[in-house]
């Protein structure tokens, strides 16, 4: 009973340590769902030996643990989230010194209407803080998903298919630029069309099942190595 009652209290410690430790204040500009999980993800750091899963909502939507089967990976996904606020939130990655970071985002962007030059410079300043204070981290860059526009849900990106693959083709020489790995999902998703694969989507930007699958594969090989 006292082992319990001692290893209740050491957690419990532990918690308060955390929090006194936190300095992180969000936005309030980027919505209360950001605020709730970027203030966890404030009290739960990550390890040097974590694989981070860094993103929108595309990657808030996924169990990557068990779908990587790899008990170091952690999700870092927001839905809703853009460069701005992945870099605002970035520091409670970086202080652990993540052995990988996996990062897609852009989407959230592009239906805010930036051009596809100033997502990538969005994009590209999260780059340059990761290098800057986590050197050792290897870092990934996804491109951005193919999109559906004939679901007709997601109005503010209706016209936006041209900007979406202007990105990727930037990103990928920046990638390059900055001996970041660049993987190409985009047409792995994508009908013969550029749009996302009906099967593998129910409203035209998230993905079902069977897309997270197609995800898995493409990424695994960077997962393990």
């Amino acid at each position: 009973m006292l082992r319990k009652l001692l290893l209740g209290f050491s957690v419990l410690t532990a918690l308060a340590l955390s929090a006194q430790t936190s300095s992180f204040v969000p936005d309030p500009k980027f919505g209360e769902l950001y605020g709730q999980r970027a203030t966890l993800f404030d009290q739960l750091g990550v390890r040097s030996d974590n694989i981070v899963m860094l993103g929108n909502s595309l990657t808030h939507g996924c169990e990557w643990r068990e779908l990587l089967g790899n008990p170091l990976v952690v999700n870092r996904g927001i839905n809703g989230d853009t460069a701005e606020g992945i870099y605002q939130r970035l520091g409670s990655v970086l202080r652990g010194q993540p052995a990988k970071i996996f990062l897609l985002t852009g989407v959230n962007d592009v239906s805010h209407d930036l051009s596809a030059e100033e997502v990538v410079e969005g994009i590209v300043k999260v780059l340059l803080r990761i290098r800057e204070e986590s050197p050792s981290t290897r870092v990934y860059l996804q491109s951005l998903l193919p999109i559906n526009q004939s679901f007709e849900r997601y109005h503010r990106l209706d016209g936006k298919e041209d900007v979406i693959r202007e990105i990727n083709r930037l990103l990928q020489l920046r990638a390059a630029e900055l001996g970041v790995t660049w993987i190409n999902l985009y047409p792995h998703f994508a009908d013969g069309d550029g749009n996302l694969r009906r099967e593998l989507t129910n409203d035209g930007l998230h993905l079902l099942g069977p897309g997270y699958l197609i995800w898995r594969e493409l990424i695994l090989p960077y997962i393990n190595e």
